[in-house]
């Protein structure tokens, strides 16, 4: 497996699903709910929310065929998307690839169960991960050790989530916002650096530059 794709999967993942950050909305979502009610959402929305990204594992490339969508269009989309994540993450503000809107807020406040909604999509499923998840697996295309890396990458991160959101009041408790806010920052920070990689790479296969300087 290669670890190289692998620390890039792990990398992408903490970023876009962000175990950190969920944790928070969590707990305040929950505040009335008895532990027990809390764990049954927590697996539920975790097995759910890492279904949807398998789904587009699985069958992310073909969806690209069907809309003619090419490897180096989705590289530069894809890096220009996560770019926009990291810089929301580097100044701690609230990005809609990876959060809820106020109004999706409320409409969980009102609801007893949120595994489903707003737990395992969009904070776990979002439009980050889910674009992430299409781009890591085109990027390895062709390559099944490099393909496997990704997937390890995913579950690590589900199972961190997971493991996360048992002990989210917790973890709030002992780390504070501060923590939470700096680990954020500083994956932000290797996030952009793996985005803008990801743009020149588009960039370049796509032969654009090359034609360009003709």
């Amino acid at each position: 497996m290669p670890i190289e794709t692998f620390l890039v999967s792990f990398t992408t993942y903490f970023a876009t699903i962000g175990p950190a950050d969920i944790v928070v909305l969590f707990a305040a979502l929950t505040a009335g709910a008895t532990a027990a009610e809390r764990r049954a959402m927590v697996f539920k929305g975790v097995v759910i929310g890492g279904a949807v990204l398998l789904f587009f594992v699985f069958f992310g490339e073909p969806l690209l065929s069907i809309f003619g969508i090419s490897l180096p269009a989705l590289r530069t989309a894809g890096g220009i998307l996560l770019l926009l994540i990291a810089i929301d993450m580097v100044f701690a503000r609230s990005s809609g690839g990876t959060s809820t809107t106020d109004e999706e807020n409320a409409e969980a406040a009102s609801s007893s169960d949120i595994s489903v909604f707003p737990l395992a999509t969009p904070l776990i499923a979002g439009p980050g991960a889910i674009g992430a998840t299409i781009l890591l697996m085109a990027d390895a295309s062709g390559d099944p050790p490099r393909q496997v890396a990704v997937v390890a990458g995913l579950l690590l991160i589900l199972m961190l989530t997971y493991l996360f959101l048992l002990g989210a009041t917790q973890l709030q408790r002992i780390l504070g916002f501060t923590v939470l806010h700096v680990i954020s920052r500083i994956v932000g920070v290797l996030l952009a650096a793996l985005s803008v990689q990801f743009i020149f790479d588009g960039l370049m296969t796509s032969g654009l530059l090359g034609r360009m300087s003709l």
